[in-house]
């Protein structure tokens, strides 16, 4: 196996370290160092780590693929059962376990600990041993504390600082060679070179396996050739169009990364074809696994089902024991050496093609005292380090040479609908581009009249909003809307611009969206000009705990962010989708920002691609590019980006109205009552005939 080759040599130089490990950690449990509590955590670890290094060996002895399907299941027991929601209660992968069980100072750090070598799973899968070995000296370094009798919360912080530090090029570095190298080829080769049909395949990538993988991926394997194809012919297409559409050189581009769930490998496969057949390479990688590369808000790169989802949330912060300048220094110096080092293939990278997925039930989480949390010196610190990583890849994948796209698909765990929601998705994703163009060229058509928008809520929803738009000196030739069509963001469609900050003010609220992995009830925020000064949400009965997860899901952390973007959804055949079926608390915020008016917090959409000279298919130039913050990129990057760009929706039965207001104060109506009233839109409200606005 090609990509296997690539570390025999790695594999080698470290196979004795391994061996010296797995020969002291083979002992654990048969000491007399023992000391009740303790010696439970340190023989529950150690012995996970002897099944890894059997899983290791499985594999490379070839053993592993030959195994039968309940074989495989019993695997995917024994190696996530203990963060199942049945047992993660008695686990000390839970940290308010850990501390009952090991103390409150103690309990939380060993947890942490015992999180991050759970990450030797996706080694063992991927051959990587050298991963594994430092893993394994890691634990063994902190089980000496313990048999000298001097373990302690803070001295294993320091250890899991030093470790983070003087492993920073094997962990960042890595990352940005699984992005950037197509000769890691793991995923892909799961992907291009098994029988799908055979549902074993989903066990070789060592994620948790459950029956949702199983019931996408069946479900797949039995849809016709054409639909197939339609659907990795959608998302391909849009990936090329989007280059097109910015003004962007696609030619010079080779290589993509392709961002998939389980499950979908029949459409990816297809995929991974089409943009062969463009001179696209497809790079296909797994999610973060080592703490220091976690996004707590998502993941990026191929995943199954969250075994659980309190596991994800209670360690999305463990980074918060070991985050200092010092860290940030080395993990930012480790990605600059990785990127020059990979700088051809990072030249030749033309940007994520993400397949998300929707349907899970929203997940409620529970805030415990003992998971790790940054403190308001780490938060400002993991802003200034995104900003400078983002900075960093820039330099060698400009943001105006590269690209994107998205699109969506439902998941059976919606419902008992999940057939017919997944034939009207793709219906929805292959809407007539060409209709939509022209219906939306009307909306901006009358928006670019306006010297600012008003928007405002209807019934329950107090929204009353006043965005400021750019000034045009040319109307003729300039606008301030992008009409978006099926590109980079699947489906149709929308138009939006970059709203000026000053002048824009006022109160958002909705009822329910679905951002980040997470169902926000009631949430509202309000701007001053264009800046967010408050936001709530009624998640918990404790006020305090709801703006906690606005700001770290919606605000990243950010105290404050400016309004990036103002946009018009105009697809109203999802919107009718998700009402016919009850899902609209369900949908992704990919189609929820095309059901209504939305508006993103953070970066605007042309973040580090202003530059680029961009045109509206009426030949009109977009000059709505920046605003007052995203201009002093010019002078200071560090103050001008947020490295975040959050999208909230109102959905139509929640909107009252859009309207223009002109220089002169003359009212441009756009929607009211939740109906398009532009002449050339009338046929979006068709969708809405048969559902309650």
């Amino acid at each position: 196996m090609i990509y296997k080759a690539l570390f025999e040599k790695e594999n080698q130089a470290v196979r004795e370290r391994f061996e010296r490990s797995m020969e002291r950690i083979g002992t654990i449990g048969r000491e007399e160092c023992e000391r009740e509590p303790l010696d439970r955590y340190f023989e529950k670890v150690s012995g996970f780590i002897v099944m890894i290094e059997e899983l290791y060996e499985t594999v490379e002895e070839g053993r592993y693929s030959e195994l039968l399907l309940p074989e495989l299941e019993e695997w995917n027991q024994w190696l996530y059962g203990d963060i199942l929601p049945d047992h993660y209660e008695e686990s000390y992968a839970n940290p308010a376990f850990a501390a009952a069980c090991l103390g409150q100072e103690l309990g939380p750090v060993l947890s942490c600990l015992y999180a991050e070598i759970r990450g030797q799973i996706a080694f063992a899968m991927e051959s990587r041993l050298t991963e594994i070995t430092v893993l394994n000296e890691l634990f063994l370094e902190v089980y000496g504390l313990y048999c000298e009798g001097a373990l302690e919360g803070e001295k294993v912080k320091e250890i899991l600082g030093r470790f983070n530090c003087e492993n920073a090029a094997l962990t960042a570095g890595y990352r940005v060679r699984e992005l950037l190298d197509p000769k890691l080829s793991f995923g892909r080769d799961i992907v291009m070179n098994s029988n799908l049909e055979d549902l074993r395949y989903l066990y070789g990538y060592g994620e948790y396996v459950s029956e949702e993988e199983k019931k996408i991926a069946d479900f797949l394997n039995h849809l016709p050739r054409k639909t197939i194809d339609d659907m990795a012919r959608t998302y391909t297409e849009g990936y090329r169009r989007g280059f097109k559409v910015m003004g962007k050189d696609f030619s010079k581009k080779n290589s993509a990364a392709v961002i998939y769930e389980l499950g979908f490998e029949r459409m990816v496969r297809r995929a991974v074809e089409l943009f062969e057949q463009m001179g696209v390479k497809s790079v296909i990688f797994r999610a973060p696994v080592w703490s220091s590369d976690r996004n707590p808000n998502r993941k990026r790169g191929f995943h199954g089902t969250s075994p659980n989802k309190q596991y994800d949330y209670d360690h999305r912060y463990d980074s918060a024991l070991y985050m200092n300048r010092e860290y940030t220094d080395r993990r930012l110096a480790a990605l600059k050496d990785a990127y020059e080092l990979w700088r051809e293939e990072a030249r030749g990278y033309g940007g994520p093609a993400v397949i998300e997925t929707f349907g899970e039930d929203g997940f409620s989480p529970v805030n415990k005292k003992e998971a790790p949390a940054l403190s308001r010196d780490q938060e400002k610190l993991s802003i200034t380090h995104a900003n400078e990583c983002t900075q960093a890849a820039n330099k060698y994948m400009p943001g105006e040479e590269t690209s994107f796209t998205i699109i969506a698909f439902p998941k059976p765990s919606i419902g008992k609908d999940f057939k017919e929601i997944f034939e009207e998705t793709i219906r929805i994703n292959t809407l007539d581009y060409e209709l939509y163009r022209k219906i939306q060229q009307c909306v901006i058509d009358r928006l670019d009249q306006a010297d600012s928008v008003v928007i405002t809520g209807k019934g329950g929803n107090g929204t009353n909003l006043r965005v400021k738009l750019h000034a045009l000196g040319n109307p003729a030739k300039e606008t301030n809307f992008e009409n978006c069509v099926a590109d980079v963001n699947i489906p149709v469609g929308e138009v939006f611009t970059s709203p000026v900050l000053a002048g824009t003010e006022g109160l958002l609220q909705v009822s329910s969206v679905y951002i980040g992995g997470f169902q926000f009830k009631n949430l509202t925020m309000e701007f001053k000009e264009g800046m967010v000064v408050s936001y709530s949400c009624d998640n918990f009965e404790d006020r305090e705990a709801g703006k906690a997860l606005v700001k770290q899901v919606i605000m990243k952390n950010h105290d404050t962010l400016p309004m990036g973007e103002f946009a018009i959804g105009t697809n109203t055949t999802a919107y009718a989708m998700a009402q016919r079926f009850g899902i609209v608390d369900k949908l992704p915020i990919l189609i929820v920002e095309k059901m209504g008016p939305h508006f993103a917090v953070g970066d605007t959409c042309y973040n580090w691609s202003e530059e680029a000279v961009i045109y509206n298919p009426d030949g009109k130039e977009i000059i709505a590019k920046d605003n007052e913050i995203s201009i002093l990129r010019k002078e200071n990057p560090q103050k001008a980006y947020f490295s975040c760009h959050t999208d909230i929706t109102i959905p139509y039965r929640e909107l009252g109205e859009i309207y223009g207001v002109t220089a002169d104060g003359e009212k441009l109506p756009v929607i009211a009552d939740g109906r398009f009233v532009v002449c050339g839109a009338e046929a979006l409200n068709e969708a809405l005939q048969s559902v309650s606005i």
